[in-house]
């Protein structure tokens, strides 16, 4: 059974504890017009040891644990130092903090990449739906594939 996410909850808590992150993933899209659906937020961030910091205490607030992990482990700033990704549940619903994504981008790299919107009077960082679009064109995986078509439209109405 997948939890239900409040993304609006999990990137207010981001924002307010200003913690330096790309939204990317599907909820990016999303939030760029596209008409897909996604049940977890996906972030890259930066990993200077300020940021982890804010980072860290941000995810306490939303009580963060690992996914499947028996024990209720929660991150620590080692898990969050490393390029890989931090699969979590919160109080609000899924939480995938990425250390990088497709081609080794990390955040500093994202910083081109990405438009910035106003949301809820807060500047969010979102990955650009024509980057996004290029990163799963490259994709094999069948959700990606059924998607591309939509993410396309979206992009394609966008730029309009």
């Amino acid at each position: 059974m997948k939890t239900p996410s409040d993304f609006r909850a999990i990137l207010k808590c981001l924002l307010d504890h200003e913690v330096d992150f790309v939204l990317v993933g599907a909820l990016s899209a999303v939030l760029q017009g596209a008409g897909v659906t996604t049940f977890d937020v996906d972030v890259v961030h930066s990993r200077d040891d300020a940021n982890l910091e804010r980072f860290l205490t941000a995810l306490r607030s939303m009580n963060a644990v690992y996914r499947g992990h028996p024990a209720r482990l929660s991150p620590t700033k080692e898990h969050l130092e490393t390029a890989g990704h931090q699969l979590l549940l919160t109080d609000y619903g899924p939480l995938d903090v990425l250390g990088t994504i497709e081609d080794g981008m990390g955040y500093d790299e994202l910083q081109t990449r990405c438009v910035v919107k106003n949301w809820q009077g807060q500047e969010l960082h979102v990955l650009s739906l024509s980057e996004y679009v290029a990163l799963k064109e490259k994709s094999t995986t069948p959700k990606d594939q059924a998607r591309l078509p939509l993410l396309r439209e979206a992009a394609k109405m966008e730029e309009e």
